[in-house]
């Protein structure tokens, strides 16, 4: 800040000169103190000058007596999930009210490396919304699969020293780090030796084994599905980030232990929201509403998706409004319904009546487009040798990207493969490598996803992002990865050998260059086409439950391109069951 920028500020703070912007009448939430505050704020070049009873500006915005909070941060999203790029994300998520998110990259870098990062970071220079990034620490996330790039500490600490990121992203290979896997230490270490926080990932990781975890530096963890969970990583000292997402929905669940002793370490976060949820029920904005509407104390839940989630981010310039900081604002209607009116960054209003008001600059794509390498392959790769034994299949659990492990007999050809069975709800499930021409085509089975016809393929296959594809056999299978290659990414939906549904992501395979708009109508098209033709019943989600069915890093059993694992013991296990 400059001399003349400071000594404005402290002269419109102390009434000596107009603001630029006065928002009168105001009930402020003040979540420093936890209550509510009748006034002005006074605004300087971006600013929070000062609150009182009356202030004069050049402008002034008579609130009449709604409330103003502070601006919504997300301490832990991944854009990717939206399936949008990020100057598109900042005009769909700013309306709702999130100013800032910290968000990691990880599955654009897992597909394109540091070319993916540098694309997020320079399409984020033409947002509104401030988007930080984190620095994706498991690239890939397990040696267990193939990734289309391969970071280690000496790729990312040059990132970690000149500060272009905030620190390390979630530590999903949790397994390697309380083991003492060497990559994983390195990349903690030089998260250390330049100050950076670090984000945890930890599903089901409770004893020493959390305590060894903790003692490594991660200080957060957004993976909790049980009170037990939330409560060992409140008493080990880490940060608690209550999830609600378009498919993991952990709020209600673990609402129950926030308390007056325990709630300044909890946040609100979002981890992987769809489009089609931001603009049907909203981000932080639906999460607060929820919290409240389940008994949480109103100036809390706001708490929790802005002071403390500052704080966790360390950026001590915003999260409250107090004299200094950055005038991140929301007027909302009233604290129960929390309808988000009016939105300032810097205090310039952004966004009114969920209306984005800004134009949208786009950075070009070509950097990150065309990333579908995909050996030539057969029918026939997909057909198992089975010999009649029990099978473990992939269990989806609706509502989680955690999986179960199901025993249970298949239906057998005269060729010892799998037969789709009508009355039995088991699919075909496989990855194919799509980064580097390895031929690699692991397949195994699917359990209570639902699907009685065709099949479904996607780019997007956590973490490594491979080719994943559901289906009733063989040849539909083939059908809908050819198809899905053809179109360079996203997913598509196949019936009797032709394409039903499409839905293009031309950014690494992963978001769309289109309008969230645009994408919505696309997608709820392939939902209905999934839901209505292919039979998947109407509470799972078609892509985002089959996206997570590769992610080795969250128990049960997921499939990668070499096989099925089983993430408990981290190790791959046969389809078949020994007598």
């Amino acid at each position: 800040m400059e001399k003349a920028t400071l000594k404005k500020l402290i002269d419109v703070a102390a009434g000596r000169i107009p603001a630029d912007l006065v928002l009168k009448n105001a009930r402020i939430v003040n979540v420093m103190t936890h209550r509510l505050i009748n006034g002005d704020v006074a605004i300087s070049d971006g600013l929070i000058a000062g609150i009182a009873d009356h202030y004069d500006g050049h402008q002034t915005i008579d609130l009449n007596h709604h409330f103003l909070a502070p601006g919504l941060i997300d301490a832990h999203i991944h854009i990717e999930s939206a399936y949008v790029s990020p100057e598109e994300f900042s005009r769909l998520f700013v309306p709702h009210g999130t100013t800032t998110v910290s968000t990691d990259p990880h599955e654009i870098v897992n597909v394109a490396g540091l070319t993916g990062l540098n694309y997020m970071q320079t399409a984020a220079k033409q947002a509104a919304m401030d988007i930080r990034f984190m620095m994706p620490p498991c690239v890939p996330s397990t040696p267990f699969e193939h990734a289309g790039a391969h970071l280690t500490a000496k790729d990312i600490q040059p990132r970690l020293a000149d500060n272009q990121v905030d620190g390390l992203a979630e530590l999903m290979n949790y397994v390697g780090v309380i083991n003492n896997d060497d990559t994983m230490l390195d990349e903690i270490l030089a998260a250390k030796a330049t100050g950076h926080r670090i984000d945890g990932h930890a599903p089901e990781l409770m004893g020493k084994a959390l305590n060894a975890y903790a003692a490594a530096g991660a200080v957060s963890d957004h993976e909790c599905m049980t009170i037990e969970e939330a409560q060992a990583r409140l008493d080990v000292g880490m940060y608690l980030m209550i999830r609600e997402g378009t498919t993991e929905h952990n709020l209600i669940d673990l609402l129950p232990i926030v308390n007056s002793a325990n709630a300044r370490r909890c946040l609100l976060v979002g981890d992987d929201v769809q489009t089609k949820t931001v603009l049907s029920i909203g981000h932080l904005d639906h999460s607060i509403r929820l919290a409240i509407a389940n008994g949480l104390d109103p100036i809390t839940a706001i708490q929790m998706a802005t002071l403390n989630a500052a704080e966790y981010c360390g950026l001590a310039d915003r999260g409250a409004i107090t004299p200094g900081r950055r005038a991140d604002l929301i007027v909302v209607d009233d604290l129960q319904h929390f309808k988000v009116e009016q939105v300032l960054i810097k205090g310039q209003i952004v966004a009114k009546n969920h209306q984005y008001l800004l134009p949208v600059k786009r950075t070009a794509i070509d950097s990150v487009a065309n990333t579908m390498a995909v050996k030539p392959f057969s029918t026939s790769q997909f057909k198992l040798n089975l010999s009649g034994k029990m099978i473990r299949a992939i269990q989806v659990l609706p509502g989680q990207v955690a999986t179960g492990e199901k025993h249970l007999q298949p239906t057998v050809d005269s060729d010892h493969d799998f037969k789709f069975n009508p009355y039995q709800d088991l699919v075909k499930i496989a990855v194919v490598e799509r980064h580097h021409h390895t031929g690699n085509l692991a397949v195994a089975l699917l359990a209570d996803y639902g699907l009685k016809h065709g099949a479904i393929a996607s780019s997007i296959a956590h973490d490594s992002h491979n080719v994943i594809v559901a289906g009733v056999n063989n040849e539909e299978m083939k059908a809908a990865v050819e198809a899905l290659i053809n179109q360079g990414g996203g997913a598509v939906a196949v019936k009797d050998g032709q394409v039903k549904a499409k839905f293009a992501l031309p950014i690494a395979g992963l978001m769309s260059d289109q309008p969230g708009e645009v994408i919505v109508k696309t997608q709820t098209h392939f939902d209905q086409v999934a839901h209505d033709i292919l039979g998947i019943p109407a509470n799972i989600d078609p892509l985002m439950t089959l996206s997570f069915m590769s992610l080795a890093v969250i128990p049960k059993l997921k499939l990668t391109d070499e096989g099925l694992f089983d993430v408990a013991q981290m190790k791959f296990v046969p389809l078949e069951i020994a007598n």
